[in-house]
């Protein structure tokens, strides 16, 4: 069934891309505010806990359960939907007053933002080709460094401002909403759902249409893949969020730099991923994926060792921030996505990327309660497990995907010859 996409698929790209946009900005956006909010109009230490903690695990069952959605109901219904959440969820922690008022914003942030992913990637590389899909996947990555440049630099003007200033901060990710839930309006809906749809109601026998139910992933054929993303990107992302959450911590006690310091070299990142970032979509749509990968895997897990090989001097801890910045672009979160809608049928492809989006962010959010008590054991102990974390993790990503490349998008379309 041939089926022409009239759509520039790197438009649809970009305005689905921004998902990753968003929710960089509703975490950066609200760890700001949330101070803000402490010092005007008496948010507690212990409400911040609650609201981090709310939206770390909102977002984890958003892409569970959007996942899911958006292969049931279909992509545009689910991202519409999703974006009208994150406006209306937005506008809620910006002029919201009361405890339950910024609860419930933050709840309608989480769950949108983590639903909102899964789906617009499935969108992304739906509307995509061979040629194309990996580098426009790879657009979603620049767009998450935009979300978290973006709100650095509003944050850095407005937050001496009060509580106008963390208003303008979620006025930022409402306005941005409010954009976005009209271009989407305007995108079809993925012209391979509504085949796979289409199929699957009139009982063709097509592997997108048949391959449809949650426990088709763990068929034979998906079940590898799906348990090597879950422990790729579980492990890969533990090491990253703990040192992201810890560093500026480590960098002020262990390290002895002053926080001005850390706070310039983690701007000086920025480029740096941006420019690894564009590395990454040259090479992802070519035969030189894996030797990046490799290249990647090697910097990012170095980043983790150095410290615990050359102590935690000021620099051996640059070198790791700017060698874990070189790698992730090569070989983390980029790569996971490309992987992840490149190895399950249309009916199941936002659901498989939703649940691994969901175990990492939920991994993170628990092992988040007792990294301080790893901390205590000696920050050399706590680099040594995310560094085993990391490389663990990039080994599974090489042994699952480093043979012939897996691309349901060419086969699923066929016709199931023998049906058990």
């Amino acid at each position: 069934m041939s089926i022409i996409k009239q759509t520039n698929p790197w438009y649809i790209g970009t305005v689905s891309g921004m998902a990753s946009y968003i929710d960089s900005a509703a975490i950066v956006s609200s760890g700001t505010a949330l101070v803000i909010y402490s010092k005007t109009i008496g948010v507690t230490a212990g409400q911040i806990g609650i609201f981090s903690g709310v939206l770390t695990l909102c977002i984890a069952l958003g892409a569970f359960f959007g996942g899911r959605l958006g292969d049931m109901f279909g992509r545009k219904k689910i991202f519409i939907t999703t974006m009208a959440m994150i406006v209306v969820g937005a506008l809620l922690m910006a002029l919201g007053r009361t405890f339950p008022l910024l609860l419930l914003g933050t709840l309608l942030l989480g769950l949108a933002t983590g639903a909102d992913l899964p789906v617009s990637l499935a969108t992304i590389s739906e509307a995509a080709t061979d040629k194309n899909r990996g580098k426009i996947i790879g657009l979603s990555n620049l767009l998450w460094a935009g979300g978290v440049s973006v709100s650095m630099a509003i944050a850095s003007v407005v937050g001496s401002w009060g509580i106008l200033g963390a208003q303008i901060l979620y006025f930022h990710i409402g306005i941005t909403g409010i954009a976005l839930l009209i271009l989407r309006s305007l995108i079809p809906e993925s012209p391979l759902w509504l085949a796979a749809h289409h199929e699957r109601l009139c009982g063709v026998k097509t592997i997108r249409a048949q391959t449809a139910s949650f426990k088709d992933l763990f068929n034979r054929k998906y079940l590898t893949p799906f348990i090597a993303l879950c422990l790729f990107y579980m492990l890969t992302n533990l090491a990253a969020n703990t040192s992201g959450q810890f560093g500026a911590y480590i960098a002020v006690n262990i390290v002895g730099i002053p926080i001005e310091t850390h706070s310039f070299w983690s701007l000086l990142m920025l480029p740096v991923c941006i420019v690894s970032g564009v590395a990454f979509m040259k090479l992802v749509d070519t035969p030189k994926r894996m030797t990046g990968f490799i290249v990647g895997a090697f910097f990012y897990t170095a980043g983790f060792v150095m410290p615990v090989l050359f102590n935690f001097a000021p620099f051996s801890w640059f070198c790791a921030m700017l060698f874990t910045s070189t790698g992730a672009g090569l070989a983390f979160e980029g790569i996971m996505k490309v992987w992840s809608q490149e190895s399950f049928p249309t009916m199941l492809r936002s659901t498989a990327q939703g649940i691994i989006v969901a175990v990492s962010r939920l991994t993170c959010g628990l092992l988040a309660f007792v990294t301080p008590l790893l901390l205590e054991m000696g920050t050399t102990f706590l680099y040594t497990v995310l560094s085993c974390m990391a490389g663990v993790g990039m080994v599974i990503g090489w042994l699952c995907f480093h043979g012939n490349q897996r691309n349901e998008f060419n086969s699923e379309a066929d016709i199931i010859q023998n049906h058990h």
